[in-house]
């Protein structure tokens, strides 16, 4: 059996063919696409080697319009890879709360405000973007 990438306007498909009793009376084969390939996006050279960008700080986070709530978000996107707070538990301003590993590095993220995490919203292993709750705070 043969593996082949092809690429058909833009669409890569995954190709393997099986040689079943070849014989040279019978030079064609039916050929048939089953499920095309997700398609992969390749990086060119010149934008891997680009400067580093200058970070904005992103929103850590937002307060409910009740004034009760304290939410706070992922200010960027990974894993949570350690969550190092319990529901009902009473957090400081600064206290580390959360480790997110993102390009293989470990992000601590740390409560701003001091309160008690009324909900985690996120449990170990699951993906973040920037801007999801990791947990609420009444405050």
């Amino acid at each position: 059996m043969k593996e082949y990438r092809i690429n058909i306007n833009g669409t890569t498909y995954n190709v393997s063919v099986e040689e079943v009793g070849a014989s040279k009376t019978s030079p064609m084969h039916k050929v048939e696409v089953v499920t095309p390939v997700k398609e992969e996006k390749t990086i060119p050279q010149s934008e891997t080697l680009a400067p580093k960008e200058e970070k904005k700080p992103a929103p850590a986070a937002v307060v409910s319009p009740g004034g009760e709530d304290y939410v706070i978000t992922s200010p960027l996107p990974g894993i949570a890879f350690d969550i190092l707070v319990r529901e009902g538990e009473h957090v400081k301003a600064g206290q580390k709360i959360f480790v997110i590993e993102a390009m293989k590095m470990e992000n601590d993220i740390e409560s701003d405000r001091d309160g008690i995490v009324k909900k985690i919203a996120v449990t170990k292993g699951d993906s973040v973007y920037e801007g999801d709750t990791l947990l609420v705070l009444s405050v």
